[in-house]
């Protein structure tokens, strides 16, 4: 079975990728348009393509447009942290990943390792984006620990937000 997996970044991906590499044939996809500034999009793909070279995986680059993500969270930009503005951005990069899932059995996303994101509300926007969408917590087991331990062991640019402007970074 193929498995596309949204990377959100290369530290989060680590134990993502170990975890579903024991069942699925995994492509990386790199698409995160809600990452600002440019310096730090760019900083997180490298970090991307190191891990993919790490686990020997390909990886998929979608085109980076700001713009586009902008446009698509338009209202709610002053929503706090985890609330409707996450949800609109969870639906976003979904869907873009599954625009890039055509060729595969299912697609997933590493944002569900972080402590600061609800699983239950990327699951659902997931579920609504398509039927491929499979729901895995990698929180569970100690997934962001096993992470932050395999970003030291890599090496790993480990940034200290999710991206969003709006965050107050």
């Amino acid at each position: 079975m193929k498995l596309l997996l949204h990377v959100c970044c290369a530290p989060c991906s680590t134990h993502a990728i170990e975890t579903v590499m024991k069942d699925y044939e995994v492509t990386l996809l790199f698409s995160n348009s809600n990452i600002s500034p440019k310096e730090e999009y760019d900083k997180r793909l490298e970090q991307a393509r190191k891990i993919a070279k790490i686990y020997k995986l390909k990886l998929i680059e979608d085109d980076y447009n700001h713009e586009a993500w902008l446009k698509y969270i338009k209202g709610f930009e002053q929503e706090p942290e985890g609330k409707l503005r996450c949800e609109k951005c969870f639906e976003f990069n979904l869907k873009q990943t599954n625009n890039f899932a055509k060729d595969f059995d299912y697609f997933t996303t590493t944002l569900t390792i972080s402590p600061h994101k609800d699983s239950t509300k990327i699951f659902k926007v997931g579920k609504t984006t398509s039927n491929k969408f499979l729901e895995i917590n990698f929180k569970k087991q100690d997934g962001f620990k096993h992470s932050i331990e395999l970003s030291n062991k890599h090496n790993l640019y480990r940034q200290d937000y999710c991206g969003c402007e709006f965050n107050g970074n």
